[in-house]
């Protein structure tokens, strides 16, 4: 988090910082795909799990 956001980013308030945080993590966990869970989002990944255990 801190190479991918934190570093690269200036933040000019509180409110700017929490929109760039929820704008990061919204990307983390729904579209940025992880070579750890079978090149899935970690959102893809959750309901495939969630299937199979139904």
């Amino acid at each position: 988090m801190k190479t991918e956001f934190i570093h690269q980013m200036e933040f000019q308030s509180l409110d700017h910082l929490q929109l760039g945080l929820y704008d990061y993590v919204n990307w983390f966990n729904k579209h940025r795909i992880h070579g750890s869970l079978g090149y899935m989002t970690p959102v893809q990944y959750r309901q495939a799990a969630l299937k199979k255990a139904v």
